[in-house]
């Protein structure tokens, strides 16, 4: 039975070059059976016809909030639902809202609650989930304006679908390019509830794992903390790419400037000892613990209650270690713990002695100094390190690197039927 059957689909489409895709969209969606209402921005009529989209949806395409769409089909709807505006009676209707594109303009006035369109009225006037689908240049993703109405938007309990890497149509490198079909869909089926969701046949179906990102604060008075410049980029890339793989993610962040990622179990803490809690309660079903969270490594050994004042004769603080959250996941047979290790020199000799010492099965090596390894950068340059040697990865997105350690942990979880022993896979053999 097709997943959307007897659903209606609110498909909102604005004026990004990835409108150009919402075409793939619909036909996806009316071959899952739902009834799909294609409402778009004015700008959006300008990168694909309202006639395509009517076509392929079976319905007219909703594009003045004045001149009603004759003949438009919403769906069942229940005895005395019916309203004579339009705006109201299509957001009523739908089981989901879908905006696909979005973009930085929309979001921005879909946090500030505008209605001066179909698309934003109809926002406004609904109740049913909604899913919103980024697509825009990198430097606008990246903006403080941006991610703040991101963040906005996920706490009133919008699901973003987080934009992927690559060659934008601007000519940039970065992230803001559409999400991919496959993804959009996994979304729509999970916020549903709908059965036949890609991700349940996904390689990491039926696994559930951990990841840790961004850094920790720790408190030195009520306004100050030590930190570090950790974006959280890498984890939350990490958590999507296993979300997208079928896996059941928690994701415990430090304060990051990123949306939370729709579709995982999301913990936000500022501590290392919060993350620890976390940690703790989190890794106890886990198949996998991947520590990609640049926790600090001492904390102040007395936290003061006052702000600390200048006094002109300097500041002797006294620190202390914080818990070794790596080296206190437990093991068991068939748990595959990943490590990182940022080095800004002797780089292999250090992650060796983080593999040997905190008993991980590899350790992701990164070097901060390098330009395509920055912190907050959309690229990085690893190198996977085991004991039977070191695998070196070529400058890739963070997602792209997110899949190959992915790989890597799959290759050493045990195979079906030898589980309850924790036999493993013999795995790739390393590059040296």
């Amino acid at each position: 039975m097709p997943a959307l059957r007897d659903r209606t689909i609110l498909l909102g489409v604005t004026g990004g070059i990835a409108a150009y895709k919402s075409a793939e969209i619909v036909r996806w969606l009316r071959k899952e059976g739902a009834t799909v209402v294609v409402v778009m921005t004015p700008a959006a009529r300008r990168f694909v016809s309202a006639l395509t989209l009517e076509t392929l949806s079976g319905n007219p395409v909703v594009t003045s909030l004045w001149r009603p769409a004759r003949g438009l089909d919403v769906g069942p709807r229940p005895a005395g639902r019916k309203s004579p505006v339009e705006h109201v009676e299509i957001a009523d209707s739908a089981h989901l809202v879908l905006v696909a594109p979005a973009t930085a303009d929309f979001l921005a006035r879909a946090a500030a609650g505008m209605a001066d369109d179909p698309l934003s009225a109809a926002l406004l006037a609904t109740a049913a989930p909604v899913v919103m689908c980024p697509s825009m240049n990198v430097q606008m993703w990246n903006h403080p304006a941006t991610q703040a109405n991101l963040e906005l938007l996920v706490r009133r309990g919008v699901t973003i679908v987080t934009p992927e890497d690559g060659e934008l149509a601007c000519g940039w490198e970065g992230r803001g390019r559409l999400a991919a079909l496959e993804t959009i869909s996994t979304a729509v089926l999970r916020v549903l509830g709908a059965k036949q969701a890609p991700a349940a046949s996904g390689a990491m179906a039926g696994r559930r794992v951990v990841v840790t990102a961004g850094p920790t604060r720790e408190a030195l008075d009520p306004v100050r903390f030590l930190s570090n410049q950790s974006s959280g980029k890498m984890g939350y890339a990490l958590a999507e790419a296993a979300r997208d793989r079928g896996a059941s993610v928690t994701l415990i962040s430090g304060p990051t400037a990123l949306a939370a990622p729709s579709g995982v179990d999301f913990v936000a803490v500022t501590s290392a000892e919060e993350m620890k809690r976390a940690l703790d309660r989190a890794a106890v079903a886990a198949d996998a613990v991947v520590m990609a969270a640049a926790v600090a490594d001492f904390r102040a050994a007395r936290v003061a209650k006052n702000k600390i004042r200048r006094t002109g004769n300097g500041l002797a603080l006294e620190l202390e270690s914080t818990p070794d959250l790596l080296r206190g996941v437990p093991r068991r047979a068939g748990r595959v713990i990943v490590g990182f290790a940022l080095e800004t020199e002797n780089g292999v000799a250090g992650a060796r002695k983080k593999l040997a010492e905190k008993n991980c099965d590899f350790v992701v090596l990164n070097d901060p100094t390098r330009a395509d390894s920055a912190f907050g950068g959309d690229t990085n340059r690893v190198a996977l390190i085991d004991s039977r040697g070191v695998e070196k990865l070529p400058t890739l997105s963070k997602r792209a690197a997110a899949e190959k350690i992915w790989e890597r942990v799959e290759t050493l979880w045990p195979r079906e039927g030898s589980r309850a022993n924790g036999k493993r896979p013999a795995g790739k053999k390393a590059r040296r």
